[in-house]
């Protein structure tokens, strides 16, 4: 098994897959506690826009990514708390507008190519040292918000109302929880993919809830879970030469089914 770690792109790869892996579990429990899980499918379809811009405009497609997942974030959480618009309305309404915008784009553009599906499918055996370092800087930065404001978010995500008349800023708080979830998944797009990344931030703390034994330990158990698919899912793919990205969904939904079935008795 560690002959695969001869490789640096290996060594890269699986650096990369323990900290989307890290981020998208701890910020995946917020974001499923609050009844959100949505949102990450329609913000990685959200930076797809931005990478298409990116590959047409000839751009850096992982920061046009991060810009527009980051706006999409904040059109969402304004128009959730400003409108009388119910949150997974506005969440497909962005959704498939999103993806209409980004397949016009590369179709004027002529963009579909390789580059193009390595972002919609994941390509995180061609992560390189720049993007390492960049996810590695901007990943430490998102995580050490997250684990900050801890309490408030997870008073937040369990009675908003109560939240607020308690004295927390709620409306800064929810913004900047989409702002780092935004980011964490223009991040992860590469790694992952943007068809995937849902899957990776919301199944493994789906599957953590199952046990029903408290928050702390909820996203503790999380993180392995979501850890374990990664590892688990890059190894069978590089010795059965299976697409990365897919591989790591389903160990997670494979351990999301073991965790449903031995916790109903």
């Amino acid at each position: 098994m560690l002959e695969m770690f001869q490789y640096d792109f290996m060594q890269r790869a699986f650096l990369a897959g323990i900290i989307i892996a890290t981020l998208a579990s701890l910020s995946g429990t917020f974001v499923v506690l609050k009844r959100y899980s949505m949102i990450s499918e329609t913000l990685a379809h959200s930076a797809l826009v931005g990478v298409a811009v990116g590959l047409v405009a000839g751009y850096n497609p992982l920061w046009m990514a991060v810009a527009v997942a980051l706006l999409s974030a904040w059109i969402i959480e304004y128009l959730r708390s400003t409108f009388t618009i119910y949150s997974d309305a506005i969440l497909a309404i962005l959704l498939s507008g999103s993806l209409a915008v980004a397949i016009i784009i590369v179709s004027l553009g002529g963009a579909f190519n390789n580059s193009l599906f390595s972002y919609l499918f994941g390509s995180i055996l061609s992560v390189s040292k720049e993007d390492l370092i960049v996810i590695s800087v901007v990943g430490t930065l998102s995580l050490a918000l997250l684990l900050f404001y801890s309490r408030e978010l997870y008073f937040i995500a369990y009675d908003e109302e109560v939240a607020q008349v308690r004295g927390i800023q709620v409306k800064m708080l929810n913004f900047l929880l989409v702002s780092v979830v935004a980011v964490i998944i223009a991040l992860s797009i590469r790694v992952v993919g943007s068809l995937l990344i849902g899957a990776l931030m919301v199944i493994p703390t789906v599957a953590a809830l199952q046990y029903r034994v408290g928050f702390v330990k909820t996203i503790f158990i999380s993180l392995l879970i979501a850890l374990f698919s990664v590892i688990a899912g890059m190894t069978l793919s590089f010795y059965f030469s299976l697409p990365s990205g897919a591989t790591i969904v389903l160990c997670v939904i494979c351990i999301f089914i073991i965790s449903l079935v031995s916790n109903k008795r």
